[in-house]
């Protein structure tokens, strides 16, 4: 029995517009979004890390009007992330993650 699983969800912020594209039938968006992480260090001053993700996002069920994805948007995102590699214009070998929504939700800004 296979007991691996392959999950990711993560709630941030968008770093830009949605960049949306036919592809056949389907629409596809691509954005990133960041999360922030905050810690005490070892001097126990707090700090933030900000970790920026890449999301790939068909259309289809549980998926939003993906023009609403804007710079700044809250956005909720639950896939599964997958690792792509390819070479570059010098020769070189790379590497690079994205997540594949299965679901996107716009949230409302918390008041403050």
């Amino acid at each position: 029995m296979d007991r691996s699983f392959n999950r990711i969800e993560l709630r941030g912020n968008a770093g830009q517009d949605a960049r949306i594209m036919q592809v056949g039938d389907n629409t596809v968006a691509r954005f990133s979004i960041a999360t922030n992480e905050t810690y005490k260090d070892r001097s126990g001053n707090l700090k933030e890390e900000t970790t920026w993700h890449s999301v790939t996002a068909w259309s289809g069920k549980g998926m939003p009007d993906f023009s609403r994805i804007c710079k700044g948007s809250c956005v909720y995102v639950l896939g599964r992330l997958r690792q792509n590699r390819y070479t570059a214009a010098n020769g070189e070998e790379r590497t690079f993650y994205e997540v594949l929504a299965t679901r996107v939700k716009i949230e409302e800004p918390e008041m403050t």
